[in-house]
C-alpha cells in the first residue's frame, strides 16, 4: 500500500527536478567543473531511476500484478538497481572530489586531468554499474503466484540460493564500500574544516562551518536513504535462502524489505536539491 503513493511522489518530483538539473548544466555558459560533470551524471542516473517507476507504480497498485511481460520485467528491475547503485557511486565521486578540493587543493595529481578525467571516471562508473547489475536482468523473471502474474524483484523462489551470493556481493561492492569511502571523505573533510589553522575572520569561519554542516547533512541523507534498504534486503536474502522457514516469517521480512524502498527512492529527489539547487555557482 505504501509503495504506489511514494513512487508516484518520487516520479512527480524527481523527474522534473533532475531534468532541470541536466538542462541547466548542459545549457550553462560556464565551463564545466569536475563536480558539475559528476552532478550531471548523478542527475542522469536519478532521472533514469524515476523513469523505471511508472510500471512499478501500476504493478504495486494492482496488488503485485504484472501484465507487461517477461522482458519488461527484466528491464525494469535492471534499471531500478543499476540507477540506484549508479546514484550511490556518483555521490561517492562528488564526495571524493569535495575532499580533494578542500584537503588537497594544490596537489599536482589533483590538478591534472580536469574535466577529461572526470568524464573518464563517469564512463568507468557506468561500465561498472552495468556489469555488476546485469545479473539482475538475468535473475528477474515473471511467474504465477495466487493465480496472478508477478514480476519477481530479486529472483524466483527456486533460484533464491543461487541469487544469495550475487545479492550479497552487490550489497558489499555497490553500497558498503562506497558508503565507507564517502564517510571517510567527509570525516577527513570535517576534521580539516574544524581545524583552527585556516584563514581567520568571521567570513572564513562561517564558510568552514557551512561546509562542515553540509558534509554532515549529505552523509546523513546518504545513510537514511540507503542504509535501511540494504540492511533489510540483506536480511531478506538470508531468510529466503534458508529452507524450512514458515511463510509468515518470510512474508514479514519481505514486507520490511519493501517498506524501506521509499527511503532509497527518496534519494532521487534529495540529490538535485542537495547537490545542485543549494549551490550558488550552479544556480547562476
Amino acid at each position: 500500500l505504501l509503495l504506489p503513493p511514494v513512487y508516484s511522489v518520487v516520479l512527480a518530483a524527481g523527474l522534473p527536478l533532475n531534468a532541470c538539473v541536466i538542462a541547466q548544466i548542459c545549457t550553462s555558459r560556464r565551463a564545466l567543473t569536475r563536480t558539475a560533470v559528476y552532478t550531471l551524471n548523478l542527475a542522469l542516473a536519478d532521472l533514469l531511476y524515476a523513469c523505471s517507476l511508472p510500471l512499478l507504480i501500476y504493478n504495486y497498485a494492482q496488488g503485485d500484478h504484472w501484465p507487461f511481460g517477461d522482458l519488461a520485467c527484466r528491464l525494469v528491475r535492471f534499471l531500478f538497481y543499476a540507477n540506484l547503485h549508479g546514484s550511490i557511486l556518483f555521490l561517492t565521486c562528488i564526495s571524493f572530489q569535495r575532499y580533494l578540493g578542500i584537503c588537497h587543493p594544490l596537489a599536482p595529481w589533483h590538478k591534472r586531468g580536469g574535466r577529461r578525467a572526470a568524464w573518464l571516471v563517469c564512463g568507468a562508473v557506468w561500465l561498472a554499474v552495468t556489469t555488476q547489475c546485469l545479473p539482475t536482468a538475468l535473475f528477474a523473471a515473471t511467474g504465477i503466484q495466487r493465480n496472478r502474474t508477478v514480476c519477481y524483484d530479486l529472483s524466483p523462489p527456486a533460484l533464491a540460493t543461487h541469487y544469495m551470493p550475487y545479492g550479497m556481493a552487490l550489497t558489499v561492492i555497490g553500497f558498503l564500500l562506497p558508503f565507507v569511502a564517502l564517510l571517510a571523505c567527509y570525516c577527513c573533510l570535517a576534521r580539516r574544516l574544524c581545524r583552527q589553522d585556516g584563514p581567520a575572520g568571521p567570513v572564513a569561519r562561517e564558510r568552514r562551518s557551512k561546509a562542515a554542516r553540509m558534509a554532515v547533512v549529505v552523509a546523513a541523507a546518504f545513510a537514511i536513504s540507503f542504509l535501511p534498504f540494504h540492511i533489510t534486503k540483506t536480511a531478506y536474502l538470508a531468510v529466503r535462502s534458508t529452507p524450512g522457514l514458515p511463510c509468515p516469517v518470510l512474508e514479514a521480512f519481505a514486507a520490511a524489505y519493501k517498506g524501506t524502498r521509499p527511503f532509497a527512492s527518496a534519494n532521487s529527489v534529495l540529490d538535485p536539491i542537495l547537490f545542485y539547487f543549494t549551490q550558488k555557482k550552479f544556480r547562476r
